[in-house]
């Protein structure tokens, strides 16, 4: 397996379910959230654990997934990290970081995917690093 520089690998667990919408292309967007925690040794000797919280979207996931992808469940999640950017509703310009997932793997050891990875993003999905966010109901 070769790997690239712009591809990011996580391990953590879902804080809520997954929810799936489908854009006007009838294309399905599938958004959660992903924690990760990092333990180090903080400069008074203890343990300290700190947690990331990641914002995650997959394109086209199968039933399976989006049965699967239930809150406290644990993942693989393989992307890429993408940035977007809006204007909310007073008019203020918000920016926003996600991680477009290409395989997901559920890491419970309940459950066996039939197959691993994530759903593919189509050639006519919106081009969410332009910010061009329209077409989405979100």
């Amino acid at each position: 397996m070769a790997f690239s520089l712009n591809k990011i690998m996580l391990i953590g667990n879902l804080g809520g379910d997954a929810e799936t919408r489908f854009t006007t292309n009838n294309v399905s967007v599938t958004t959660f959230s992903l924690a990760t925690t990092r333990s180090y040794k903080g400069r008074d000797g203890n343990w300290v654990n700190e947690t990331t919280w990641h914002n995650v979207v997959a394109y086209n996931l199968s039933d399976f997934y989006k049965d699967a992808l239930k809150k406290g469940k644990k993942f693989y999640i393989e992307g890429r990290l993408s940035k977007r950017d809006y204007e909310d509703k007073n008019g203020i310009k918000r920016y926003f970081t996600e991680v477009v997932a290409e395989q997901l793997i559920p890491l419970d050891g309940r459950e066996a995917p039939p197959e691993t990875g994530g759903g593919d993003m189509p050639d006519d999905t919106p081009n969410m690093e332009a910010g061009q966010d329209e077409d989405l109901p979100f």
